[in-house]
């Protein structure tokens, strides 16, 4: 008999009887972290872990896309750790009181912009990712990786810093994905999908992504 009863987005705790696995969109309380619906994080307190966050004074956002999987101890380390390089000192006297210095205006600091993570990305385990990165959809990031530059959809990055390893897929089912967007599909058509999203004869997962985008 089907279940015709729908996961719930907003659901704090989706896993019974554990509290250590969130949905993070409920939770958010910054209005410069946007996060969408199903991706969770192992671990109760997202918002500690982006750090050096100052959106009022350096306008970025943290922008994390749906059913993305980030694990404990992973980091988003946000503009306000960058120091001005374009002079002798990048010691920031400004930020401390009594030196009389003020704060240099936005376009003298090396800023990054907006750090973006697409959708149906898994973020190993203490990986720090840096300011301003941009993640395709589908990137597996390897466990305590530096990831300091954008990394293409569906492919896997590791290391120190982090460097591609292989793509995951092949090219046409890559662009496939990318036009099936499985992720922006109503929740009771991605529960229907399933068993193709989990289906590892990527071939048949082909012939049946291009039956339902043609």
């Amino acid at each position: 008999m089907e279940n015709n009863i729908l996961p719930d987005p907003n659901a704090v705790f989706p896993v019974p009887h554990i509290k250590t696995v969130t949905y993070i969109k409920p939770t958010i309380k910054n209005k410069n972290i946007l996060v969408g619906d199903f991706t969770y994080f192992s671990d109760a307190d997202f918002e500690n872990q982006v750090t050096h966050f100052y959106p009022d004074f350096y306008k970025d956002k943290l922008i994390i896309g749906k059913f993305c999987q980030i694990a404990s101890g992973v980091e988003f380390i946000m503009n306000g750790a960058n120091h001005q390089m374009n002079c002798v000192s990048t010691f920031p006297f400004y930020i401390f009181e009594k030196w009389d210095e003020n704060a240099p205006s936005l376009d003298k600091l090396p800023l990054k912009g907006d750090t973006v993570i697409g959708n149906d990305v898994w973020i190993g385990q203490k990986a720090v990712i840096l300011p301003g990165v941009k993640i395709g959809d589908g990137v597996i990031i390897g466990t305590e990786s530096i990831v300091g530059s954008d990394a293409e959809p569906y492919s896997i990055i590791a290391g120190n810093p982090a460097k591609v390893i292989r793509k995951r897929f092949d090219d046409e089912l890559i662009a496939l994905l990318l036009k099936l967007k499985w992720w922006d599909l109503p929740i009771s058509e991605i529960k229907k999908m399933i068993p193709l999203l989990h289906n590892n004869n990527l071939e048949y997962v082909k012939e049946k992504i291009k039956e339902i985008t043609k």
